[in-house]
């Protein structure tokens, strides 16, 4: 058994909306307000407050505003148990996390409620403080009762619900098939057996409008009523792009992880590649890392293995039929001609190719560094 979250679409009632609102400016108060008093804490005293010190605080909290007591005290306790574990990933220098940001009240805003705070019944959610079940469109039944659920609102203004649930998955039936993959722009994978999946372009597909309505935001005047609802177009349509390239990432996962046993794929610095600022809006749009996550879970939930190539093996300089190496191989040649063996192949295959090797060899002999790391 395993954990999976199950993310549902949310239509509060009028009611609801207010006391969600509620909730997510309660969280919001408490996390900044202990965010603020770590930080200088540290910074002018040197000192580490505990997470114990940090809910203790919240008594002399809800004295300070007493309409804390609006809202359950667990979604605050609970948000200052995410803050810990904001600090934790933070000090983890294997996790590379960023230091812990205050909430925005026109960003994304969520709030996570434990079993002590909502009731599962009959495939419905009530939470405390509502005396009706949350109207959730299901796209699928839950697996089993949720431990936890999360709340949240994103900046076009619309409503989800995530639920954590125990999960069985289920093994899919073993295949001789074996692919590298090559990560690129012009398509956004290439397999070593010659596939290339294109590359939408999401965002240059709504650039033009989007550009408009940031134009038109941009005039208005700050803190007015027409502002916001231009605000709220923008995120509307940041959303509906950000929806459109996380559909095609899983369809295209999925299909993968169906058909192959084995996966190979180059480790890319992303934050490295992104300083570059010709390509980092492409690279940005691409959605690499979310690819190879989506790979990487749904790999270990299918009984199948991704195998990671080091991030300084030179995939495109070698020639994958005799191994012969370029030093040089600029970006606008597309094509692969070997000095050596005169193999004339695509410069995006031929990468591809090298890579499942290198995979293969790594999986093999169980490298992790030049080689690959399962």
């Amino acid at each position: 058994m395993t954990k999976r979250a199950y993310k549902e679409r949310l239509y509060p009632t009028p009611e609801q909306a207010v006391l969600l609102a509620q909730s997510f400016g309660c969280v919001r108060l408490a996390w900044n307000n202990s965010l603020a008093y770590r930080t200088e804490a540290y910074q002018q005293h040197g000192e580490s407050v505990s997470s114990s010190a940090a809910e203790k605080r919240l008594v002399d909290l809800k004295a300070e505003y007493p309409w804390l007591a609006d809202v359950s005290s667990v979604i605050l306790q609970q948000a200052l148990r995410d803050q810990k574990a904001a600090f934790d990933n933070f000090f983890n220098p294997k996790l590379r996390a960023r230091y812990p940001r205050f909430k925005r009240k026109d960003g994304r805003q969520s709030i996570r409620l434990t079993k002590a705070v909502f009731r599962y019944r009959e495939g419905e959610i009530t939470i405390a403080k509502s005396k009706v079940p949350l109207p959730i469109r299901w796209s699928r039944p839950l697996p089993s009762a949720p431990s936890s659920i999360t709340i949240s609102q994103d900046r076009a203004g619309r409503y989800f619900i995530s639920c954590l649930c125990d999960f069985a998955p289920n093994a899919l039936p073993i295949t001789p098939k074996m692919a590298g993959i090559d990560l690129g722009l012009t398509d956004l994978f290439i397999t070593s057996d010659g596939a290339k999946s294109g590359n939408p372009r999401h965002l240059k597909r709504y650039e033009a409008k989007l550009a408009y309505l940031q134009r038109q935001m941009a005039k208005k005047q700050k803190g007015s009523e027409n502002r916001a609802k231009l605000r709220r177009k923008v995120a509307t349509l940041h959303a509906k792009i950000a929806d459109c390239r996380r559909d095609a990432t899983h369809k295209a996962t999925r299909t993968l992880i169906n058909e192959n046993q084995v996966l190979c794929v180059e480790s890319l610095n992303i934050i490295g590649m992104v300083k570059n600022r010709s390509l980092a809006k492409a690279i940005g749009d691409a959605g690499w890392g979310e690819f190879v996550r989506q790979l990487e879970y749904k790999a270990a939930w299918a009984s199948r293995q991704v195998v990671k190539v080091n991030q300084w093996f030179p995939s495109s300089k070698l020639c994958h039929g005799c191994g012969h190496k370029v030093e040089k191989l600029p970006l606008s040649q597309r094509h692969w001609h070997c000095d050596s063996c005169g193999q004339v192949i695509d410069r995006d295959i031929n990468a591809a190719k090298n890579i499942l090797t290198a995979g293969l060899a790594g999986l093999a002999c169980g490298a992790t560094g030049a080689g690959a790391a399962a």
